[in-house]
């Protein structure tokens, strides 16, 4: 092979960035021949098999897929549950009430008759996971489309599922990994009674709320506690009074020696979603065309939310969950495009590519990756319009205006007038309306709409209902049955072919009809053709690099919601020029912030006076202050909300829950010099539990060293 100095010179570069990183979502499956060496270098005191091991309890046996879509962890041997307040946010706002609001006043149960039931939710455990790749692909052919790849690789997922789990209660999912060169499969078990046990005030569990999102100094104490119920077998059940506190093969030790600067840490959860291989067009088209339009739009959701919410307490506990949920990746976004440009992030994938690329001229082997990185820009290219389009139909008609949505669910209805269909929809109304202000949504319409109409005036992609006379939004909302409850339930007192007749002429249905027919009809197909395209080059491009250039990196696998590991060090970060930022908060940072009255900055006056009589109880620092929250450098995602942060001998020194918004781009683009994640501090934890809940019962269960 013939390497000339300036592919040399490029690929010694990518090394040199590469190995300051600890970057990586680790499996932990593969950590003793990937990563234990040079963990324990950093100071790890434990074996792989100490946090991964089929065969013994290991910390993996700890860790809990919370709801799906956090992490939380075992903390007592009666099935204890911690994760962070904004994972368990839902839960504690569905029980909550004007008269009995635990959002503001915060919630704690004094014995397991006071555990709070929650219809849906799930702790699911890994039990073991394996490489099936050579099964899965064993019929695939260079000659399949995608479609039919993908068929294939579902059926024999199935069966391989079906064989592996059969006779046993447990379950099993089969995931992608490397964009589809490789596959593993995890089989899990999970628990479907799992019971609100505590929670902070949100002027603890949110302290800074939406300001403060993604920032660093952060004083959050973003944490709840929730309890796993099993059957008198400890196997999983459905809820009943009958079942009983599981018992886990294992739970983490809470530490309260705390953290310094240089300290081994690792977060072991269930990262979401990161697209780190992504070419530079990619990256280029995600800042400067997708991530501006989304964040447009969600600004003005938010604006309309916050007056709402401002001005009745009503309506910010039903839409407090709902703002929070925009509000979270608005601010990300912004964070995602300053990092990548102050990282130089798209230059750094152009130079990368530009190794590639002369790697591959350079030995006539590598020759049918030639045109990749040209296939890529064309199909980019092609992708935009469509891509964008769907954006504006998620954020506005999916996720922004509730009446739009809601009333798509009776669609297939109308159009076949099948009673199963309309008794579905009549068992969602409750849930929704319980969470609906007519006045938000009107308002949301109104200037929704209105943006839509304008940015996407001149696109191919607009819906035909856009181009004639519209319904303005009061007249939707008055004519509409969907905006009240009272009205709804009358009109299905109805026969059912009345019911069909009247919800096909309804003005919000017409407009959903328009805006979601639109989306299948001329969008989706169009997106789902060329992300298959997508999909095969990016299956491709990931086997060129790793084959083309071996020695640039240990390469891990994108996150995809399954288990990994992932470590660094405590460091403070130096984000602008002449700021720098310490590893860690204190409580008196609290009361700096500190605006009495504040949704968001407002503290309990409990917390105030035991802050002013400094008791703090065992949990001070050195210096006698209290820690709040500190930072490191694991590399996380979302779904590592709620991951424990563990030190070197796996104890509990943290409770991950964000990561700094100067280093939010590190889902396609980590960089060390700017990558932190956040985390609450154990003893933070533990004095609220204690000191400010009383609730102390709580820490008899645990163990803490």
């Amino acid at each position: 092979m013939k390497i000339t100095y300036k592919v040399l010179l490029s690929v010694f570069m990518l090394l040199s960035i590469a190995t300051e990183a600890k970057e990586g979502m680790w499996l932990p499956m593969f950590l003793q021949q990937l990563n234990e060496s040079e963990m324990q270098a950093m100071g790890l005191e434990l074996t792989a098999e100490d946090i991964y091991s089929i065969n013994n309890g290991s910390l993996k046996d700890a860790i809990v897929h919370f709801g799906g879509g956090c992490t939380a962890e075992i903390i007592s041997g009666e099935g204890l549950l911690l994760t962070n307040h904004h994972c368990g946010y839902g839960q504690i706002q569905s029980h909550s009430t004007v008269e009995n609001d635990y959002l503001t006043n915060g919630f704690w149960a004094k014995d397991s008759s006071e555990e709070l039931s929650n219809k849906g939710l799930t702790a699911t455990f890994i039990k073991y996971m394996k490489e099936v790749t050579q099964d899965v692909l064993k019929n695939q052919s260079a000659q399949m489309s995608e479609s039919a790849r993908k068929k294939m690789i579902a059926s024999i997922g199935d069966s391989l599922i079906a064989l592996e789990t059969e006779g046993t209660h447990f379950e099993a999912l089969i995931k992608p990994f490397f964009k589809g060169n490789r596959y593993f499969m995890f089989v899990t078990e999970t628990f479907t009674d799992v019971r609100l046990v505590g929670a902070p005030p949100s002027s603890i569990g949110k302290f800074g709320s939406d300001t403060d999102n993604w920032m660093w100094p952060r004083h959050t104490g973003d944490f709840s506690l929730f309890r796993i119920y099993a059957g008198k077998d400890n196997k999983p059940a459905d809820y009943s009074q009958e079942n009983v506190p599981y018992i886990p093969n294992r739970h983490l030790t809470l530490s309260t020696q705390g953290v310094k600067p240089g300290d081994f840490t690792m977060v072991y959860g269930f990262p979401g979603r990161t697209d780190e291989y992504l070419p530079a067009v990619a990256v280029k088209q995600i800042t400067q065309v997708f991530n501006p339009a989304k964040i447009s739009i969600r600004k003005v959701a938010l604006d309309i939310m916050d007056k709402q919410m401002r001005n009745s307490d009503e309506v910010r506990i039903k839409y407090a969950s709902k703002y929070a949920r925009v509000a979270n990746y608005y601010k990300k976004w912004i964070g995602e495009n300053t990092g990548i440009q102050k990282t130089r992030g798209i230059k750094r994938k152009e130079e990368f590519e530009k190794a590639f690329k002369d790697a591959v001229a350079s030995d006539s082997k590598f020759a049918h990756y030639t045109s990749l990185l040209a296939e890529y820009d064309s199909l980019y290219s092609e992708f935009e319009d469509v891509a964008l389009a769907r954006d504006y139909f998620v954020e506005i008609a999916y996720r922004g205006v509730e009446i739009v949505k809601f009333s798509s669910k009776v669609s297939k209805f109308v159009k076949t007038g099948d009673v199963k269909d309309l008794e579905q929809f009549k068992r969602s109304i409750d849930g929704h309306f319980k969470n609906y202000d007519m006045t938000t949504d009107q308002m949301l319409y109104e200037a929704l709409f209105a943006k839509y109409a304008t940015d996407q005036g001149t696109s191919n992609y607009l819906p035909d209902y856009f181009k004639g006379e519209t319904y303005t939004a009061q007249e939707v909302f008055s004519r509409t049955y969907f905006s009240s409850q009272e009205k709804l339930e009358t009109l299905l007192g109805l026969t059912t072919r009345k019911i069909q007749k009247k919800l096909a002429k309804d003005p919000a249905f017409k407009v959903s009809l328009a805006m979601y027919g639109n989306y299948r009809e001329n969008i989706y197909e169009k997106y789902s053709t060329l992300e298959d395209e997508l999909d095969v080059i990016d299956r491709q491009y990931i086997k060129a690099i790793m084959e083309v250039l071996p020695d640039y990196r240990s390469y891990y696998p994108d996150a995809n919601s399954t288990l990994r590991l992932t470590y660094g060090q405590v460091q403070g970060v130096s984000p602008l020029d002449a700021v720098s930022y310490d590893h860690v908060t204190y409580a008196e940072g609290m009361l700096e912030k500190y605006i009495p009255g504040d949704y968001e900055f407002d503290l309990p006056e409990k917390l105030i006076k035991l802050y002013e009589k400094n008791d703090f109880g065992p949990y001070a620092d050195s210096n006698g202050k209290l820690p709040v929250c500190f930072i490191a450098t694991n590399h996380t995602t979302g779904g590592n909300s709620g991951s424990p942060a563990l030190n070197a001998k796996g104890e509990l020194v943290g409770l991950n829950f964000d990561r700094a918004w100067e280093g939010t781009m590190s889902d396609i683009n980590y960089d060390a010099s700017r990558c932190r994640n956040i985390m609450v501090d154990a003893r933070y934890i533990l004095f609220v539990i204690d000191k400010f809940a009383g609730a102390n019962y709580l820490l008899n269960e645990m163990t803490i060293n």
